[in-house]
């Protein structure tokens, strides 16, 4: 099957009545031209190609993978966790199907082929789509890289505990039976089971439990004492913007200090990719180049919690170039620092004193805020949270996806002072009346004042959101 494009469409020459263009939505309009302006559809196509056959090859044309993209981005701004549910959304929003190409005698594709497209793709396309949006965050001057904030959380499987077997093939219900009866129990039921289940002290491991239906998750214990099947999500954010650098999927069972040099070296190379490559791509003859990356004319800075630290990494990430603010955590007594060898413990001492400095501090207060709030709006209003897939490459996708729709948002945000569709609809309307405030600025003091006190109220963050040019928002929203 030969792989679709996006290109120029005839419009319908005889439209029927029962058809209505409709009223259209300004955030993805602006998202429309955003892609069209930096020819993302292009770039993913260019990705694609490799993985369908040739253009001379008979059969019908896929749809574009474009579009199939497009469609898991409003899975994002809309809030839908499943492919059907994202199909019968497209289906049945005009606005959508404006945003998709869609004309109104076509069929936006269904769950099918969303399956198709995810399977037929490999991780790596998934990626590539992620360097490309963090392409355009660059191009757009969002992109520094010095401060970096790292940051995990639990993404809960597609699995239940209940049905978790044995490595030897023994289903946890049976094993439940069998404690019983060496409990004491002559013939008990399953509420007996049960009921000994919840009295006794568990200790579930990895590595005798699995679950038959996703065996790449893994059984993770949550803050509050429960367990469940999940994967982790590692995320490394931009302090200075909020654009994530790099997302990352890891088995739940794997530490923090086991993946933070993982995650920092892959962000750097999704630095560098957008900073060489898909910025002079997008750029105009006429375009200024973007501001180039803090981090590669210094050390790297690296921002997390106290979870991330250890010796091994404090000196690994120095090894590599890397200047770490890493608290430690709370022990009994003092740390002794006479076991470590003297490059070790050169290293160790120089992240506390480094920890204990006003910068670091000022750091971690932001890192609370920038780096905890995008799991938010990915897990929570972005509905990633529980997933729908199972297996590690497919979260992966999934993941990755929904960090480059972010990023998209956070340049959305530069230009409406929201990320998402319904987070514009909460702008206040009376930032609209912005010009002619402007006039009544020119006409005396007071009213002068009156234009000062509008601009603090739209530039704060009342509507849950920090903006990054907020001198230039207010006119260019008003346009």
């Amino acid at each position: 099957m030969g792989m679709g494009t996006k290109g120029p469409q005839q419009k319908d020459l005889w439209v029927p009545y029962t058809v209505s263009s409709g009223p259209k939505h300004l955030f993805y309009e602006r998202l429309n031209d955003l892609l069209d302006r930096h020819r993302v559809d292009q770039q993913i196509e260019a990705l694609c190609a490799p993985y369908f056959a040739p253009d001379d090859y008979p059969g019908r044309r896929s749809a574009p993978p474009g579009l199939y993209f497009r469609m898991l981005l409003i899975g994002y701004f809309e809030g839908i966790e499943s492919e059907r549910g994202i199909c019968w959304r497209c289906e049945d929003s005009l606005s959508l199907r404006a945003f998709l190409g869609v004309s109104g005698g076509q069929k936006t594709p269904d769950h099918s082929t969303l399956s198709r497209f995810r399977t037929r793709l490999p991780e790596e396309v998934f990626r590539g789509v992620f360097d490309v949006i963090l392409g355009v965050v660059n191009a757009e001057g969002l992109l520094r890289g010095k401060a970096q904030g790292v940051d995990s959380t639990y993404l809960q499987a597609d699995a239940s505990m209940k049905s978790i077997v044995n490595r030897d093939g023994e289903k946890y219900p049976e094993y439940i039976k069998k404690l019983a009866k060496a409990a004491g129990e002559v013939n008990p039921t399953a509420a007996d089971s049960q009921r000994l289940d919840r009295k006794r002290k568990k200790k579930t491991s990895n590595d005798d439990w699995a679950s038959p239906t996703d065996p790449d998750s893994r059984i993770a214990r949550l803050k509050d004492g429960r367990t469940r099947l999940a994967y982790k999500a590692e995320n490394v954010v931009d302090m200075d913007t909020g654009a994530i650098l790099a997302a990352e999927i890891y088995p739940a069972n794997k530490g923090d200090t086991a993946t933070i040099v993982t995650s920092v070296e892959q962000a750097k190379e999704n630095i560098k990719t957008a900073q060489d490559g898909q910025s002079t791509d997008e750029k105009g003859p006429d375009d200024p180049a973007p501001p180039a990356a803090s981090g590669s004319t210094s050390k790297t800075e690296i921002y997390a919690d106290k979870g991330y630290n250890s010796a091994k990494v404090l000196t690994e990430l120095h090894d590599k170039d890397y200047r770490t603010y890493l608290p430690e955590p709370k022990r009994r007594g003092r740390r002794r620092l006479d076991k470590y060898p003297a490059h070790d413990r050169k290293v160790i001492e120089q992240n506390n004193a480094r920890v204990s400095r006003r910068k670091s501090k000022k750091r971690h207060r932001q890192r609370g805020e920038v780096v905890e709030r995008i799991f938010a709006h990915i897990c929570n209003t972005g509905a990633a949270r529980t997933l729908v897939l199972t297996g590690h490459v497919n979260v992966t996708k999934k993941w990755q996806t929904h960090a480059a729709a972010y990023n998209l948002g956070l340049v959305m945000r530069k230009y409406l002072g929201a990320g998402k569709p319904r987070a514009w609809a909460q702008v206040p309307g009376w930032a609209l009346l912005a010009p002619f405030l402007l006039v009544l600025g020119r006409l005396g003091h007071g009213a002068r004042l009156l234009l000062q006190m509008t601009y603090n109220a739209f530039s704060s963050d009342a509507i849950g959101y920090n903006t990054i040019d907020n001198k230039e928002l207010i006119w260019e929203t008003a346009c």
